[in-house]
């Protein structure tokens, strides 16, 4: 019922007077530093975090990673402040989710309304991973909130699967559905169904759909997915057949969730390939790389995934995606 409803935007009013500055004494913890690192750089002093690759715009995606970073370093003030930009410039209360992207040089009406599931998973996450650290009821309330539109609004039934939309709008076709693979954000997925069994069956139908995607000789996902009305996997089409920008995330969730089993291929190919440079993507068609290497981050995520020691941060010149992959590396380290 809509009286019952609690609103994304209604809830977090009180919480940002509610803020507190983290405790500490001693050195800054590797969390803290991590944290330090990341909105030093990226972090507006209004709570929205800056896409410095992608021509300074914010997105969801961008506040989930603000949002776990923070709270993993025990920054309420920027936790509350990052979550109060979001619900009063991203959040919808048509759908009851984020919308996707948000652009300084364009007015809000041109806003695209459609939202991207793993910003709002992100966000989720990191709301209840809030609620946990600092015992704030309405936290908890919000991610609820969120979790439920997640499962009303971009889930889908295809091909005997239980799959999670990217958006709610543009991916399902006559004949096929159109999937990310790294939208799937495990340790995430799984705090969820400790709470609500529900999204067990999208757990499944996402390890399945990655079992489904394994394409070429190094059975790889690539960064979209398309899946028939049979449930048969291919790389998407309009775009390119490649394992890269996006699919790098695929091995990061599943360390950070402990899914040792599904990551073979991804163990395979950067053994293969690595070197100073691995390349920073394949074509699973033609088995073309890219002439350029993977960026500090994403080889901080090979590493990672291989085993190895963290590899050094690679200079003050990475953009936003690959300074946030780093960071999230060093959590999964400690997760």
């Amino acid at each position: 019922m809509e009286s019952e409803r609690r609103s994304f935007l209604g809830m977090v009013g009180g919480l940002a007077a509610a803020a507190v500055a983290p405790a500490g004494c001693g050195g800054a913890s590797v969390r803290e530093e991590s944290w330090r690192r990341f909105s030093t750089r990226f972090l507006m002093p209004e709570g929205r975090v800056v896409d410095t690759g992608n021509r300074g715009i914010s997105h969801s995606e961008g506040q989930g990673y603000g949002l776990l970073l923070a709270e993993a370093a025990g920054d309420r003030t920027a936790f509350n402040q990052m979550l109060d930009w979001t619900r009063r410039t991203l959040e919808r209360p048509d759908s009851g989710l984020l919308t996707w992207r948000y652009d300084p040089a364009e007015p809000a009406s041109s806003a695209d309304p459609n939202n991207a599931t793993d910003g709002d998973i992100l966000v989720a996450w990191a709301l209840l991973r809030a609620h946990e650290r600092w015992r704030e009821p309405g936290y908890c309330h919000l991610s609820e909130t969120l979790r439920a539109a997640i499962l009303r609004e971009a889930v889908v039934q295809h091909g005997g699967l239980s799959l999670l939309l990217p958006g709610r709008q543009g991916f399902v076709h006559d004949d096929h559905v159109v999937v990310n693979p790294s939208y799937y954000v495990w340790p995430a997925l799984d705090a969820f169904a400790r709470r609500e069994p529900l999204w067990t069956p999208y757990i499944d139908g996402g390890l399945d759909l990655l079992s489904r995607a394994a394409f070429g000789r190094w059975r790889l996902p690539t960064d979209w997915v398309a899946l028939d009305r049979d449930g048969r996997a291919a790389p998407a089409p309009d775009r390119p057949p490649r394992f890269g920008y996006d699919a790098i995330r695929v091995p990061l969730y599943l360390t950070w969730s402990g899914r040792k089993a599904e990551l073979q291929p991804f163990v395979d190919f950067w053994s293969a390939a690595w070197t100073d440079a691995p390349p920073a993507w394949i074509d699973v068609t033609t088995e073309a790389q890219a002439e350029y290497p993977l960026s500090g981050g994403g080889r901080r995520v090979a590493a990672l995934v291989l085993g190895r020691p963290d590899p050094a941060e690679s200079g003050q010149d990475d953009d936003y995606y690959s300074q946030t992959l780093g960071r999230l590396v060093e959590l999964s380290r400690q997760a």
